[in-house]
C-alpha cells in the first residue's frame, strides 16, 4: 500500500468537490484545485488553488505539476475528455473518476442519456491511459430534492410530480465525499469500481412527505402525468434531463431502489439517511 502525498481537485467548486477538500485536512496531505476563477472561487486557506480548464489542455500542465492522485468530475463535452487525460496521464499517478453506476443491473440505472454516453467514454479512456484508477459510482442524490421540490414547497402546500411511486435510494454528498477521500488517500482502491447509495429504499412520495414532516408541515402531494410534468417544468432542468428522468422513473415502477452498504464499509459509520439530510437543509425549503 502506497499513500499518496499530493492530490488534485477538480470541480472543486461543486458540491462533492468542496466537501471533499473540507474533509481532507483531517489526512494532512497537500490539497490542490484546478477552478476556472481563482478570484471567486472561496475555497479554505488551506487549499493550493490554481487556474486551469478541463477544455484548454495548454492550462492543465502547472495544475498538475507534482500532483499524484486527481480527483476528476467531468461536465465538459465529449471532445474535450483525450486531451485532459493525456496531460493527465503525463503527471499523475492515479485518477478516481465520479462517475454513474453505469454497470449496475438495475433499470432505473440503465436508460440511455447523454450523460451515461459521456461517462461510458471517459471511463474507456481512463481505463487505456496508463493511470492507477478507480470509479465512483454514486446513484441518485438526496440534494436533487433542492431542484425538484423546493420551489414547490417554498411556494405552498402543494407538490405535483410524476411516477411518486417509484423508489430510490438518495445518497448525501458528504458520504460520496467520504469514501472519495479514502480512495484518494490509498492505493489498495486501484482498479476498483464502488456503487454508492443511501441506506433506505424511498419513494419519491415518501421522500417528499419526509421534508414536509421535518418541515412541520402537512404536504398534498399529487400524482400528475409525465405530459403535465413536462409542460409545469423547474426553470433549472433542461427538457433532455427531464425526459430519460422520466424514462428511469418508468423503468423502476415496481422494483425497490438498488441499495449498497459502501458508505458503512469505508467509513465504519451507516450512511445518512434521507431524514438526516432533509434535517440538515430544512432551511432551504422555507420560503
Amino acid at each position: 500500500m502506497v499513500v499518496v502525498n499530493r492530490i488534485l481537485i477538480t470541480g472543486a467548486t461543486g458540491n462533492i468537490g468542496g466537501q471533499i477538500l473540507s474533509q481532507l485536512p483531517a489526512t494532512g496531505l497537500q490539497v490542490r484545485a484546478l477552478v476556472r476563477n481563482p478570484d471567486v472561487a472561496g475555497l479554505p486557506p488551506h487549499v493550493e488553488v490554481l487556474r486551469g480548464d478541463l477544455t484548454l489542455p495548454e492550462t492543465l500542465d502547472r495544475c498538475l505539476d507534482g500532483i499524484d492522485t486527481v480527483f476528476l468530475v467531468w461536465v465538459a463535452p465529449a471532445e474535450a475528455v483525450a486531451p485532459a487525460l493525456e496531460r493527465i496521464a503525463k503527471h499523475a499517478r492515479r485518477i478516481v473518476f465520479l462517475s454513474a453506476p453505469l454497470k449496475t443491473a438495475h433499470p432505473l440505472f440503465q436508460q440511455p442519456n447523454p450523460s451515461r454516453t459521456r461517462a461510458e467514454l471517459v471511463e474507456r479512456l481512463i481505463e487505456t491511459s496508463g493511470l492507477q484508477w478507480t470509479f465512483l459510482r454514486p446513484g441518485m442524490f438526496a440534494a436533487n430534492a433542492l431542484g425538484w421540490w423546493a420551489p414547490q414547497i417554498r411556494a405552498g402546500d402543494v407538490v405535483r410530480w410524476p411516477y411518486l411511486a417509484v423508489p430510490t435510494a438518495p445518497i448525501d454528498v458528504r458520504d460520496v465525499a467520504a469514501v472519495a477521500v479514502r480512495t484518494l488517500c490509498d492505493d489498495a482502491h486501484s482498479g476498483t469500481e464502488y456503487v454508492l447509495t443511501g441506506p433506505q429504499s424511498l419513494s419519491q412520495f415518501e421522500q417528499i412527505a419526509t421534508i414536509g414532516s421535518v418541515l412541520g408541515r402537512s404536504l398534498r402531494i399529487e400524482e400528475i402525468s409525465p405530459e403535465d410534468w413536462l409542460s409545469e417544468l423547474p426553470g433549472f432542468l433542461p427538457s433532455f434531463v427531464a425526459k430519460y428522468l422520466l424514462d428511469a422513473w418508468a423503468a423502476a415502477i415496481g422494483q425497490p431502489a438498488f441499495v449498497t452498504s459502501t458508505v458503512a464499509e469505508f467509513t465504519g459509520l451507516p450512511a445518512r439517511t434521507f431524514l438526516e439530510w432533509a434535517t440538515n437543509h430544512a432551511a432551504q425549503f422555507r420560503a
